[in-house]
């Protein structure tokens, strides 16, 4: 402590414009769900909160659940809180489970997929934000956590694919045929 704090910038003042984000998953009524690939994503805290720095997404994958293999230009932090889930990263295939956190680094092909018998339950961070502008855009607006997406047929599921392969590329977003 005793060095001198004039060789370090210093820190910004507060910016008063910014506020306190409190989201209460137990009020969820409040909070975006969105019903994609299977899922139901919660967004808990978004980008417009934290200055773009990150967000958080409460994630509800079902047994067989989760999203094709793909890649994003920013970090994703996964804790899972309920259940287990295998983490595909760079190819090689791992099993998480309630009590782990894995870190995928920004660009890494990834999945993650539901391979057991129950729901499992995420927090998913991203950093910078942004990926919670791709699901409320590509995703289908559902009434709560748990809410499983409407089916689409045939039809609909080509025009979600069209949808999602035109957006993609906006949100930083790539998808892969093998993680």
């Amino acid at each position: 402590m005793d060095e001198p704090t004039s060789q370090y910038p210093p820190i910004p003042a507060d910016d008063l414009k910014r506020n306190l984000t409190l989201a209460q998953i137990d009020q969820e009524k409040a909070l975006p769900h969105i019903g994609l690939v299977g899922d139901t994503y919660t967004i808990i805290v978004t980008g417009a909160e934290t200055a773009g720095r990150f967000c958080e997404i409460d994630m509800h994958i079902p047994p067989g659940g989760g999203p094709p293999p793909h890649r994003h230009d920013f970090e994703e932090t996964f804790v899972i809180l309920e259940g287990e889930m295998e983490a595909t990263f760079r190819g090689q295939k791992s099993i998480v489970k309630a009590g782990d956190t894995i870190n995928i680094p920004a660009n890494a092909p990834h999945r993650f997929h539901n391979t057991s018998s129950q729901a499992t339950r995420l927090l998913c961070i991203c950093s910078p934000a942004g990926q919670e502008e791709f699901f409320a855009a590509v995703g289908t607006p559902v009434a709560t956590r748990t809410t499983p997406p409407p089916k689409l047929d045939e039809t609909e599921q080509a025009e979600f694919m069209k949808k999602i392969m035109a957006l993609a590329p906006k949100y930083r977003t790539e998808l892969l045929k093998e993680a």
